[in-house]
């Protein structure tokens, strides 16, 4: 189950239920999470509609869509589209997932969008990393010469370049973290998954 990190003395209320598009036959129903800091208003889970015929296959489409077509104050993080950059790192039908990569066909029922666990949220979908990348950062993931630097660009050998492979895949998303006990009751001594890959 998410458990998100709330304001205090604070509920996740039932939100506000969208109209449905018109003509539309082939919908799917989002419940995303919202919060704005700047109401003062408790958390809510607000229902959308999403015409499945004119939106693409992955929940990022869908939460584009959502934005651009129904609601423009929703907030989250995006890039690439392409899972690659992380940004769009949220928890998808109780699994942290990226939503550009996540397909709507690979959930039943409705959609069920919050952001990542056990962080504290800035906005609706969008989580405070701030400690995250400082844990990253903390642990040096960098290559450093121990000789004095070159006149011109080192050469690097295929051989070399094979040390590397499953170093530095990570896309610095937070789904493992944020998805790991040990993280969420020891975040400030435990680096947590990401940071001990590197």
């Amino acid at each position: 189950m998410v458990q998100l990190t709330l304001p205090k003395n604070s509920t996740v209320r039932k939100g506000k239920t969208w109209p449905k598009p018109e003509g539309a036959k082939n919908l799917r129903t989002f419940r995303i999470y919202r919060w704005d800091p700047d109401t003062g208003e408790n958390p809510r889970v607000d229902t959308y509609f999403v015409d499945l015929d004119s939106c693409g296959p992955m929940i990022l489409d869908a939460l584009i869509k959502i934005k651009n077509e129904i609601d423009p104050t929703l907030t989250f993080r995006r890039s690439c589209r392409e899972g690659i950059c992380g940004s769009c790192a949220m928890n998808i039908d109780g699994v942290n997932t990226l939503a550009c990569t996540r397909g709507m066909d690979e959930i039943k029922g409705d959609v069920k969008i919050y952001p990542l666990p056990h962080m504290p949220v800035v906005k609706d979908l969008v989580p405070d990393l701030t400690h995250f990348y400082a844990q990253h950062a903390s642990v040096m993931p960098w290559l450093e010469t121990q000789s004095n630097t070159p006149a011109k660009e080192w050469r690097q050998s295929i051989e070399d370049r094979k040390k590397l492979d499953g170093l530095y895949e990570c896309i610095m998303c937070a789904s493992c973290s944020t998805a790991c006990p040990s993280y969420w009751w020891n975040g400030d001594k435990y680096l947590g998954p990401a940071a001990l890959l590197d």
